[in-house]
């Protein structure tokens, strides 16, 4: 593979912008080298300025679940631009999008655009704060739920890998209202209630853990979440910022089959474009300002372009229920092939997956929470990493992200993927 042009427009980058990139996962400091800049995607590839190609696997971190440049989400965004690109004022557009994500999630009567998935998950936890009256949170180490000051205490994701879990920048004050469990840990969960009965708002979880790998919740984990929520009344927050519309049309909730009272979303819902939303039932939707005193507000909320990406993104998940399976499917033969070339190695290994998320973490240990996704072998993934880029797979350029398929992936890209890991394992 050829980087030369990459390299030098990072370094031009870098005189300009902080790290040389907007945010910073996509500066390989993990994994080391020099990030690659992409001129165009289509499909399941990606094009560089070099003129490499690869095969995707983050799609953009999770929106690009139909694949690069999917038509009807291309012709949506034109046909709205030659109409105007932002007005401020309500169109027609978010009623109808909005409908139409209402009838796809379960158990919400209302949902409020914002701008992307940090804002979401602010917004839900403020509402929470003014519904219950109460300040305290409770969420969980190596969880990111965007870099809003409440959520950097312990985060998962970038935080660890780029900045430090608890970020500078972020008050004493603000750090002592958010408590922190271990992830799969409900025994945790149920001691800080016991020590704050009456203080904690609400839980905010990422359902299927994306930010430290793929982290499926364990058996029982989200159910006693809801049970003590009802129980301290307190309301259970999911921030399915990647699950959602990804691991089913009503993402965790109707996978997993566990209700939340507030549940936050992005990615896939922007079909590309920057989008974040949050839900609820009427009865906690009514202290959102204008109609209650919690306030919250963005100019760009509801903006047109994101609003017609997102509803022909949605209008094509929902017109084709098969898609799920599919995705399943791909990745559990991505699995099985992963499995293979690593059991024929004796390399120490544990691969998490659910629908089409998977990660791979070169350790012997089960990983169900932070400190376990912590103890991989870095060096390992490392080589693993530039070894595939090299073979033209790109894969997340760090060890506590996890892989989203696409369904442009074609079983033949599967295959192609699996020989390339074969060569790389090779020098592991």
């Amino acid at each position: 593979m050829r980087y030369q042009r990459s390299s030098t427009l990072f370094k031009e980058a870098q005189q300009v912008i902080p790290g040389g990139v907007n945010s910073p996962v996509r500066a390989f400091k993990s994994v080391g080298g020099t990030p690659i800049f992409v001129e165009k995607a289509k499909g399941a590839y990606l094009y560089d300025v070099d003129g490499n190609s690869y095969l995707d696997y983050i799609s953009s971190w999770g929106p690009m679940i139909l694949g690069h440049a999917f038509a009807p989400v291309i012709e949506a965004v034109k046909k709205r631009a030659d109409r105007g690109t932002s007005f401020g004022i309500p169109t027609e557009l978010e009623t109808e999008i909005a409908r139409l994500a209402l009838q796809m999630i379960p158990n919400m009567d209302k949902i409020r655009f914002v701008n992307s998935g940090t804002e979401a998950c602010m917004s839900a936890v403020r509402l929470a704060r003014g519904a219950t009256q109460r300040e305290k949170i409770i969420k969980f180490k190596g969880c990111y739920h965007g870099h809003s000051d409440a959520f950097l205490i312990q985060a998962g994701s970038g935080a660890v890998t780029f900045g430090s879990p608890s970020s500078p920048g972020v008050t004493a004050g603000t750090a002592k209202d958010t408590l922190l469990a271990d992830y799969n840990n409900l025994t945790e969960v149920e001691q800080l209630f016991q020590e704050y009965p009456e203080e904690i708002a609400a839980i905010i979880v990422e359902p299927v853990a994306g930010n430290m790998g793929c982290i499926p919740p364990a058996e029982g984990f989200l159910e006693g979440l809801r049970a003590l929520c009802d129980q301290y009344t307190s309301l259970l927050i999911f921030d399915e910022v990647m699950t959602g519309f990804r691991l089913a049309k009503g993402g965790a909730q109707e996978l997993l089959g566990v209700k939340a009272d507030i549940v936050t979303y992005g990615k896939v819902l922007g079909g590309g474009l920057p989008v974040g939303a949050f839900a609820a039932k009427k009865g906690i939707m009514k202290y959102l300002a204008p109609e209650g005193l919690v306030y919250q507000a963005g100019t760009l909320s509801g903006n047109p372009l994101a609003m017609a990406a997102g509803l022909a993104m949605l209008q094509a998940l929902d017109a084709d229920p098969q898609i799920y399976t599919r995705l399943a499917e791909k990745t559990e033969r991505l699995e099985l092939g992963l499995n293979t070339v690593l059991e024929n190695k004796g390399i120490p290994y544990q691969i998490n997956r659910l629908g089409s998320m998977i990660s791979l973490h070169f350790t012997e240990q089960p990983v169900i929470d932070f400190e376990t996704a912590a103890k991989g072998d870095n060096e390992r993934f490392n080589s693993y990493f530039h070894g595939m880029l090299n073979e033209g797979i790109y894969l997340p350029p760090s060890a506590f992200e996890s892989y989203f398929l696409n369904d442009a992936l074609s079983l033949e890209d599967i295959d192609k993927t699996i020989h390339s890991f074969q060569k790389v394992a090779q020098k592991l």
